[in-house]
């Protein structure tokens, strides 16, 4: 049971391309479906959105923002559940077409930070990685499954390259030693890659990325959360969606293919400002799409947010509109 509940230390990446992917705020309905520091949201209410329902697994996320129902009253709802789940919360909420829908799929600094959560290679924790705090642990995977098993999520998750490598030495070390800190996988990776090899990151970095999405099954959660949300936007609603990651935004990047029309030009092609919108002429095959892809390429953070949060440097937004 997770109680370790701390100011929130978070800032939230791309704020304020975020933000002005939604064209209209004033009272309007929104959902944050990955709440965290609740920057998102924060920014969303101020600007007189009439109604935010932050979603988030992580149960400490949630406690940690009661308070904010002071200042904001009935207009922000609370919800820890998985964001997959939101068309089924709205539903219950009687909010049936939603505005615009906001979706961070990267780890907050609170949990990266907290070392008993287990996220973070850096630190020496609990060999954790559960959003939730329950069901399935790292530990767990790392002592229960079998070598293929796991160098198949090293390489899937991870795209590590040595995956069966190191999976075939956990296997062999397991039984001796059994791992439970991070700082013990860390350094069996450390093994088989040498830090001299990786140009300044941490050798675990990729092991650890897999294990996490394995853990929350965050692709399983963002193949269903992506079609559901389109399907709930009103006529004009937006669904934001910042990725850090190359499997997630190959996803989100296909999905929006897959259903949007392109637009002629991209608000945010030459680093964040620039060109208003334009609508592209098609052809007839794509005119029927219900979608538009607001953003023709992703949205970068600037340098100057990097040198001010070097954890936005991977972020990538992408925005799909509802047309019809």
């Amino acid at each position: 049971m997770l109680s370790n509940v701390k100011p929130t230390v978070h800032i939230p990446v791309l704020l304020n391309e975020v933000v002005e992917s939604f064209e209209s705020i004033e009272g309007k309905v929104f959902v944050d479906g990955t709440f965290g520091g609740g920057g998102y949201s924060r920014a969303l209410l101020d600007k007189g959105a009439a109604l935010v329902i932050g979603i988030d697994q992580d149960p400490l996320a949630i406690q940690r923002a009661e308070p904010w129902k002071g200042q904001y009253g009935e207009r922000l709802h609370l919800v820890n559940a998985c964001f997959s789940d939101m068309k089924k919360i709205t539903k219950e909420l009687g909010k049936h077409e939603i505005d615009g829908i906001v979706l961070d799929l990267g780890f907050s600094s609170d949990q990266l930070d907290d070392y008993e959560r287990g996220f973070a290679f850096k630190y020496d924790g609990p060999l954790d990685m559960r959003m939730s705090g329950t069901g399935e642990s790292a530990a767990d995977v790392i002592a229960s499954y079998s070598e293929k098993d796991l160098a198949d999520i090293f390489y899937k998750y991870g795209e590590e390259r040595k995956s069966r490598r190191i999976a075939k030495l956990i296997v062999e070390r397991r039984n001796e030693t059994p791992f439970t800190r991070t700082e013990e996988l860390v350094r069996l990776v450390e093994e088989v890659i040498p830090s001299w090899t990786v140009q300044g990151k941490n050798p675990a970095m990729r092991v650890f990325q897999a294990l996490r999405i394995h853990v929350n099954r965050e692709l399983e959660e963002l193949e269903n959360v992506l079609p559901s949300s389109a399907d709930m936007l009103a006529v004009g609603g937006r669904l934001s969606v910042v990725t850090f990651h190359s499997l997630e935004d190959r996803m989100v990047k296909d999905y929006f293919k897959k259903v949007g029309k392109p637009v002629a030009k991209n608000k945010y092609a030459s680093s964040t400002g620039g060109d208003k919108l334009e609508r592209a002429s098609l052809p007839e095959a794509t005119e029927n799409k219900k979608f538009e892809m607001v953003t023709r390429k992703a949205v970068l953070p600037t340098a100057r947010e990097i040198s001010q949060n070097s954890r936005a440097r991977s972020a990538k937004l992408r925005v799909l509109e509802r047309l019809v």
